[in-house]
């Protein structure tokens, strides 16, 4: 593999990186004008895995247990997410969206959704797949080569 090619990988992924930053930082204050990007994505997994822990978060998104329960502490506070005990475990607090939150995040999701049909209008159905083919390829490489295990959703 020659560096050129390796190159050019890293700075598209750079721009997009950037621009999807920019994008879900939009999407968050759409969801709650307090929230930035970051509280956005820790909304999203919980909304694709209602039930899963604080630790479980910090894990798959890669902070400290403290930085998360901080996060999950303020989401509380805006009415977006829950804590419920756990009837098999007391230490465990299982987390899950509010009504408002689930609300809030399928009006993002929407739009999201329509942003992405808008700029995709022009690709064929067989160039959208090969590309979520190799973005799932990239990012199960980039967790292999992390050495942490891979986000299944």
């Amino acid at each position: 593999m020659s560096d050129e090619p390796v190159l050019r990988v890293e700075r598209e992924l750079g721009l997009f990186l950037r621009r999807a930053r920019a994008a879900s930082a939009g999407v968050a204050r759409s969801v709650h004008p307090d929230l930035d990007g970051s509280a956005y994505l820790l909304l999203s997994a919980v909304a694709r895995t209602p039930g899963t822990r604080t630790s479980d978060l910090a894990e798959l998104l890669g902070v400290g247990r403290g930085t998360m329960s901080r996060q999950v502490t303020r989401l509380e506070r805006l009415g977006l997410l829950v804590r419920r005990p756990d009837p098999h475990d007391s230490r465990s607090q299982p987390l899950e969206l509010t009504a408002e939150g689930e609300r809030r995040m399928a009006h993002a999701r929407a739009a999201r959704q329509e942003y992405l049909h808008r700029s995709l209008e022009g690709w064929q159905d067989d160039e959208l797949l090969r590309l979520a083919d190799l973005l799932g390829r990239l990012n199960d490489d980039l967790v292999r080569g992390a050495g942490r295990p891979a986000d299944p959703h």
